[in-house]
């Protein structure tokens, strides 16, 4: 039951940030997917990323830094295994399955709605 409370609270705590982003600062959604994108990217750089998830399971991965962390993550990897041209490939590779789906249900929503206008 602990790990679904912490998990709750850590991706809750997460949305509120992002919450608090657009509300008091005044952010478009835009500028704050990419900032938790980024963010996320920056604490995987420092190893941190991976804590977090060890700590919140679901409540850190669910959100869009996991994204960035996942990014940096299959970098590294493919560094590691390919060398600099694994950084592009690892990073994909890591990530593709997310940005299929977005590209394939992006272009179902265009075709089913019509935009106003």
């Amino acid at each position: 039951m602990t790990e679904y409370m912490t998990a709750f609270l850590v991706g809750g705590m997460i949305c509120t940030i992002g919450q608090v982003l657009l509300d008091k600062f005044k952010l478009t959604p835009a500028h704050v997917l990419s900032s938790f994108v980024v963010a996320g990217a920056i604490l995987e750089g420092f190893g941190l990323y991976d804590k977090l998830i060890d700590f919140a399971g679901a409540g850190a991965t669910v959100p869009i830094s996991s994204f960035g962390h996942s990014l940096i993550n299959g970098a590294m990897a493919g560094a590691e295994e390919h060398g600099f041209t694994g950084i592009i490939t690892g990073m994909f590779q890591l990530t593709s399955v997310g940005l299929s789906s977005a590209i394939l249900f992006a272009f179902l929503v265009a075709v089913v709605f019509r935009p106003k206008g």
